[in-house]
């Protein structure tokens, strides 16, 4: 994947963070704490749309799929 370059703006308290984590977890960079950081906010805002879409599902469903056929139709 090719990379981009950014540049961001944090406050010091933020950047300590980082350098302390990367530093901790063997990391090679801060980009790579930043992108472990938003890999995870990635995922939690797929968790989210998992749970919102089956909160969505019509509660008539289950039986309509069923359709009165058990396990042992064949």
């Amino acid at each position: 994947m090719q990379a981009e370059k950014l540049s961001v703006s944090l406050p010091s308290p933020l950047v300590q963070f980082i350098e302390d984590y990367k530093m901790a977890h063997h990391c090679r960079s801060r980009s790579q704490v930043i992108e472990l950081a938003l890999e995870l906010l990635r995922l939690q805002e797929l968790e989210d749309a998992y749970r919102q879409a089956a909160q969505e599902v019509e509660p008539t469903w289950d039986a309509a799929i069923a359709d009165g056929l058990s396990d042992e139709t064949w």
